[in-house]
């Protein structure tokens, strides 16, 4: 069996109440990242939570877009932003890749602690799907929906999820058991992004499909070189019925 090598990346930032700082900030450690790699950031980090300034927010995320496709051109970028569409606001995950937008998801699962569900539209569980980046088969969970074992074999069968996140650090342990658990029962591997700041557990990781973690709360890049075909591996080994 040919090794399939892919360089994955979890940034651990803090979000600032200046954009333009975050983008830049941004910019930054996309450029430490290596071609042909996969890179997350945390939900909503250019602009946080932006509730009383979502049209600014919206408007900056334009913005924001047009640079993440000049800086994707030889990387896949993942974030989630704040954008207007038509009447309402979502919670919008994006997925940059050779220039283009891949692949678009919103919020399904709104945190109610935090009141999401006040300022955004939750999007469709249907519209929840695996998509192929250069043949590998990806989905993502945007924080909160981790929580939810129906949305668990929604993305059954991918190989990489992507877990943006503004985990709260009281419930640190909940973050770091639930993805790993999903690593582990979707024998995929997971690359789960969080904040950095204050009220923010961090807990960025990068999880095989055999559940070996990936994690540094010191650092603001998690880094790991994976061999993709350790999920074909993990599937054939452990057979529960999951397609490889």
């Amino acid at each position: 069996m040919l090794m399939d090598f892919k360089t994955f990346y979890s940034l651990q930032l803090k979000t600032s109440a200046i954009w333009e700082q975050n983008l830049q900030k941004l910019e930054e450690k996309i450029s430490l990242c290596k071609d042909n790699s996969f890179i997350l950031a945390s939900e909503v980090f250019l602009t946080g939570f932006a509730y009383q300034k979502m049209q600014e927010a919206h408007e900056f995320s334009v913005i924001a877009t047009r640079k993440l496709q000049e800086i994707s051109l030889k990387k896949t970028i993942g974030i989630t932003m704040i954008e207007k569409i038509g009447p309402s606001y979502v919670n919008r995950f994006k997925i940059f890749h050779k220039g283009c937008i891949k692949y678009t998801q919103q919020k399904v699962k709104l945190f109610p602690i935090g009141n999401e569900h006040l300022h955004f539209k939750a999007g469709k569980i249907e519209d929840i799907q695996i998509f192929d980046i250069d043949g590998v088969s990806c989905a993502v969970l945007n924080c909160f929906e981790i929580r939810f074992i129906e949305l668990w074999q929604k993305i059954q069968g991918a190989q990489v999820i992507f877990i943006p996140a503004a985990w709260g650090k009281t419930r640190k342990v909940h973050f770091q058991t639930l993805t790993r658990a999903l690593a582990i029962v979707n024998q995929s591997f997971v690359i789960a992004s969080s904040c950095a700041g204050h009220d923010y557990a961090k807990g960025s990781c990068i999880i095989t499909p055999y559940g070996i973690v990936y994690k540094n709360d010191s650092k603001d890049i998690i880094e790991a070189q994976v061999d993709l075909s350790e999920v074909e591996k993990m599937r054939t080994y452990i057979n529960t019925g999951i397609s490889h």
